[in-house]
């Protein structure tokens, strides 16, 4: 729930505060928690995987990470897909 929107940032009811202001396409909102991009987070997990795992692994964290602000069930729905291709990567990788 938006608790006041007069500011250049708005305070959802808890702790979480987010910039108005933002960038939509450079720095949404919804990927941004605790001071942290997501992009940050994704590219320290990824940096050692190889192509596939890294773009599965990327998706699995972007929908998890988004889905209180922005999804819901549906981002972790689709969390759990990747998660499952992540999985049978894995197993089709290490035979």
């Amino acid at each position: 729930m938006i608790t006041d929107i007069s500011k250049p940032t708005i305070t959802l009811t808890g702790d979480t505060t987010f910039d108005y202001s933002s960038d939509p396409v450079k720095k949404p909102i919804h990927y941004n928690q605790g001071g942290i991009e997501c992009i940050d987070a994704i590219r320290a997990m990824t940096k050692n995987m190889g192509g596939t795992s890294a773009y599965m692994s990327g998706n699995v964290m972007k929908y998890v990470w988004r889905h209180e602000y922005k999804g819901g069930l549906e981002d972790l729905e689709k969390a759990q897909v990747y998660l499952g291709w992540l999985i049978d990567n894995y197993k089709e990788i290490h035979k």
